[in-house]
């Protein structure tokens, strides 16, 4: 009787378009990935193996699998989302079991850790606050906290001063802006100066005043003032006559201040350590040209919160802070597998490692075969609705023609039970 194999190619038809109906349904959603029926014939066998003439007995489903090929990236507002743009797999922490996903939409939870919506931790390598990976795999977190204030070490000048220039009417003195009465530098005591903010180990901001006093032919005077306050003797500097600066031993390229006590507006105390630091003058000229200050740099910084979130297309995300500072939280870790096809569905767009999928490979983004992230989008369904909905209609037309065997199956046998 045909009456099992038409029942089996109706369960494989019915099978075949509840996976269609399944793909047709999250077309919208995102990362996932369209599955396709796999089905093979079924022969009745003994230990002797089916003869050459044997009728088949109908069909099995053989398996189901997914297409991770790429979906559609669609721009987002959200700089959290991400999309995978090549191969690989977001790696998250689901209460410390490792699942993965394509879905890249993140977002802030109450802990400030970066999750997915059902709450799995999205991890990344461990880095410096420049981006170098340190090693080690986590939780990335947003810590909204103030960050520490950093007290100037270094401050660089790129400067040039004028090698017309004549000798400073009056010697430099000491001064004190604190003092009763207040002393300041006058105008006929130096030929030029600048002034840069630099902060101490609280992040408290001061003026640095640097003059420069010609003494002689390529010879000048450096003198350092912190809020109006002398510190220490001046510092001599000499020049060559292509205008570079002299180094070697017993001359100055650089001016350490040392044991600078903080004070605040008043005169006070502010609390700050005392501190040491270098004002390297290096890169300081003496050219036939008008005093001019091209760069000052210096390396400390005042406390700061959080202001905005950036991801990278290698994945390192960077925090940006109301101080002018940037930070590396972490680089976006992402995981291939030698057999994405043997990954168990989970739902919510996750998949688990199984051993027919083989064990993750994790890497950052760009290298060995991984895509790069891209930030503010979110990769959509590979569904092809068009292609769905021809299979559907293929599939359909399998289970009326199995629903037809089985009605002529039934006639055939009627007509034998009516003989007579």
């Amino acid at each position: 009787m045909a009456f099992n194999t038409a029942v089996s190619g109706l369960t494989a038809a019915s099978t075949n378009l509840e996976i269609i109906g399944n793909n047709v349904a999250n077309a919208g959603t995102t990362g996932y990935k369209s599955a396709r029926g796999e089905f093979a014939d079924v022969y009745a066998s003994s230990q002797l193996g089916a003869a050459a003439n044997a009728i088949g007995k109908g069909v099995s489903v053989s398996g189901v699998t997914q297409s991770f090929t790429q979906g559609n990236i669609s721009f987002t507002n959200n700089v959290l989302d991400m999309a995978i743009n090549g191969g690989g797999f977001f790696l998250l922490n689901d209460n410390g079991s490792n699942v993965y996903s394509r879905a890249g939409n993140f977002q802030v939870d109450n802990q400030g850790f970066v999750v997915n919506p059902l709450g799995n931790k999205l991890q990344v390598f461990n880095t410096t606050d420049t981006g170098e990976q340190t090693g080690g795999v986590g939780d990335l977190l947003i810590d909204t906290s103030l960050i520490q204030p950093s007290g100037t070490e270094v401050v660089e000048f790129t400067a040039n001063v004028d090698s017309r220039d004549v000798n400073s009417v009056l010697p430099f003195g000491t001064y004190d802006a604190f003092a009763v009465p207040p002393t300041a530098p006058v105008a006929d005591e130096f030929n030029s100066s600048t002034s840069v903010t630099i902060y101490d180990s609280l992040g408290n901001s001061h003026v640095m005043s640097t003059y420069f006093e010609r003494t002689a032919s390529n010879q000048w005077n450096v003198h350092t003032l912190i809020d109006g306050v002398s510190q220490g003797a001046a510092t001599p500097v000499e020049f060559l006559d292509t205008g570079a600066i002299k180094a070697g031993v017993g001359l100055n390229t650089s001016i350490t201040v040392t044991a600078w006590a903080p004070k605040n507006a008043s005169g006070d105390p502010t609390g700050a350590a005392d501190q040491t630091f270098v004002v390297d003058l290096s890169d300081i000229t003496q050219f036939g040209a008008e005093f001019a200050v091209t760069d000052v740099q210096q390396d400390g910084f005042s406390t700061g919160q959080l202001s905005g979130i950036e991801v990278g297309d290698t994945g390192v995300v960077f925090a940006r802070f109301t101080n002018g500072q940037s930070r590396s939280l972490g680089q976006v870790a992402l995981s291939t597998f030698t057999n994405a096809n043997g990954l168990q569905p989970l739902g919510g767009s996750r998949w688990a490692e199984t051993f027919i999928s083989g064990q993750p490979i994790i890497s950052t983004p760009g290298l060995g075969g991984v895509g790069l992230v891209q930030s503010g989008a979110l990769e959509e369904s590979n569904v092809e609705v068009s292609q769905e909905l021809v299979n559907m209609i293929v599939a359909q037309r399998n289970f009326q023609a199995n629903a037809k065997m089985i009605q002529t199956e039934d006639t055939i046998t009627q007509t034998v039970i009516n003989l007579r």
